[in-house]
C-alpha cells in the first residue's frame, strides 16, 4: 500500500470551512475529516455525511413504549378487575393517555441511546488530528491523500484563506 499523506487546514470562519469542503469533495476526495466546535446543516450536506440513524431508534423505542403502554393496562385491567357499569375490562379509549405516555418515554430513552452509540460516547481519547483550538473558535479541515495529489489539495485549501495550512508525511 502506498504511503498517504495528510493536508491539514485550520479556519475561523465556519462558512469558509463549507467552501473548502465543498471544493475538495467536487474534485472527488472522500477522505476529509472536519473538526469544530459546532456543525452546521450545510457542513453536513457539504461532507456528504448519510442521514443519522438514531431516528431507527426513536422509531423502535416509540413502537415499544405504545405496545407496552397498552398491554400493561389491559393487562392490569384484566389481573384486578373492576367492572362498574357494565363497561369492558379492556377499554381501549381509557388507556390512550398511558400508552402516549409509555411511547414518549421509550422513544426518547431509546434515541439518547442510540445517540450515545452512533456518537461513540463516552470518548475518552480524542483523535490524533485534534487541536485544543478546535473546541474554543477554530475549525480544522483534513485531507488524506496520495502524494501526488498533495499540491493540489494544499492550494485548494489555501484559496479558502485558512490561518494556517500543514502538510504531514
Amino acid at each position: 500500500m502506498a504511503a498517504r499523506e495528510t493536508v491539514t487546514a485550520i479556519y475561523d470562519d465556519i462558512h469558509t470551512v463549507v467552501g473548502a469542503v465543498r471544493s475538495i469533495r467536487e474534485e472527488g476526495y472522500e477522505d476529509v475529516s472536519v473538526f469544530g466546535p459546532i456543525m452546521e446543516t450545510e457542513l453536513e450536506d457539504a461532507i456528504g455525511a448519510p442521514p443519522s440513524p438514531v431516528r431507527r431508534y426513536a422509531l423502535i423505542g416509540g413502537l415499544t413504549g405504545c405496545i407496552s403502554g397498552f398491554a400493561l393496562t389491559t393487562w392490569s385491567s384484566y389481573y384486578y378487575p373492576l367492572v362498574v357499569g357494565g363497561k369492558a375490562l379492556a377499554s381501549i379509549p381509557a388507556y390512550v393517555v398511558i400508552a402516549f405516555e409509555m411511547t414518549i418515554l421509550f422513544a426518547g430513552i431509546s434515541a439518547l441511546i442510540g445517540m450515545l452509540i452512533h456518537n461513540r460516547m463516552p470518548t475518552l481519547t480524542l483523535h490524533a488530528a485534534h487541536q485544543a483550538g478546535y473546541t474554543d473558535d477554530l475549525f480544522g479541515v483534513r485531507v488524506v491523500c496520495e502524494p501526488s495529489r498533495t499540491a493540489a489539495i494544499e492550494e485548494m485549501l489555501r484559496s479558502h484563506g485558512p490561518d494556517e495550512v500543514r502538510v504531514e508525511r
